[in-house]
């Protein structure tokens, strides 16, 4: 149980996947503009994130490795994660309209979002067994998720803030980015 408690604290904070390996940059830059669009974002990424991880790791142990065609991982995961996004982007279209809009193009991203695909290849790589890889899968997207939230509460007020017409924009945002990185990779003496 502590090993699942560590599994999942490291890679929420400490080895957070946009801040250690910049991932998911296009999102962090592009949604979070407003705090609820950083939310709703992070959530969505978490649900499709979960469950294409779910479904891959699944298929690739049932499917894949019995008919030895494990060589067909990434095209089958890519396929697998474009039907996720589609239905959670159907799902938000109906029941969300305002946060459909909000999120705009950036909903669509989610498939060629690197963080979707890396988390489900790494589960193989790292030979997760079923609870791992549940636990994996949860922690990633949260920890996205968190520095997408936090990332935004300080963009907003960046926004009302008197800032040289030189670092308006991304260049104060990628600054911040370098910032939190740095703060959060300071963690990893704790676990």
């Amino acid at each position: 149980m502590a090993g699942l408690i560590t599994l999942f604290i490291s890679n929420v904070v400490i080895s957070n996947v946009v801040l250690t390996k910049f991932l998911g940059m296009c999102p962090l830059l592009g949604v979070s503009r407003k705090s609820s669009s950083a939310v709703g974002m992070g959530l969505a990424v978490i649900f499709v994130i979960v469950g294409a991880s779910i479904f891959t790791w699944t298929l690739y142990y049932t499917v894949l490795v019995p008919l030895n065609l494990q060589y067909m991982d990434l095209i089958t995961f890519i396929l697998v994660i474009a039907a996720f996004v589609q239905f959670v982007e159907m799902f938000l279209k109906k029941y969300s309209p305002a946060l459909y809009k909000a999120l705009g193009i950036y909903l669509p991203l989610i498939t060629t979002n690197c963080v979707v695909l890396f988390v489900t290849l790494d589960n193989i790589i790292q030979g997760f067994d079923f609870v791992h890889m549940l636990v994996y899968s949860t922690a990633v997207p949260t920890g996205f998720m968190l520095v997408l939230y936090i990332f935004s509460t300080i963009r907003e007020r960046l926004d009302q803030s008197n800032i040289p017409n030189a670092f308006k924009g991304n260049p104060i945002a990628l600054i911040v980015a370098a910032l939190m990185a740095a703060i959060f990779t300071s963690f990893a003496g704790l676990v």
